[in-house]
């Protein structure tokens, strides 16, 4: 074996280090990413559920001439839903013709 043939061994070694480096920071902005975008997800869930609970209201207010003092009346008379497993929602009742203050709040 002559000192040659040991440089492009380890010149081989340094390469294979190198591109496995490279795929790892590849790999972790990739799930950086992915976490950022689930991120985004849940919180556009949590303004679409807000909006749906408020528009329900609002629909009930127009047809009924007052708000609903609770969820239950959304989900009975007007086809709420969500899942409770997963968000608290906060209804608060101000007056029968003010609009209620509702607060989504994903369960960790």
């Amino acid at each position: 074996m002559n000192r040659f043939e040991k440089n492009r061994a380890g010149s081989g070694l340094w390469k294979k280090l190198a591109s496995a480096a490279f795929f790892a920071a590849v790999l972790g902005l990739f799930l950086l990413g992915l976490d950022s975008l689930s991120g985004v997800t849940a919180r556009q869930e949590e303004e679409g559920l807000k909006n749906s609970i408020l528009q329900s209201a609002v629909h009930c207010y127009a047809l009924e001439g007052f708000y609903p003092d609770s969820l239950d009346y959304l989900r009975d008379h007007y086809g709420l839903s969500y899942d409770r497993d997963r968000y608290i929602v906060s209804y608060e009742i101000i007056g029968s013709n003010l609009m209620p203050d509702v607060s989504v709040i994903v369960k960790s």
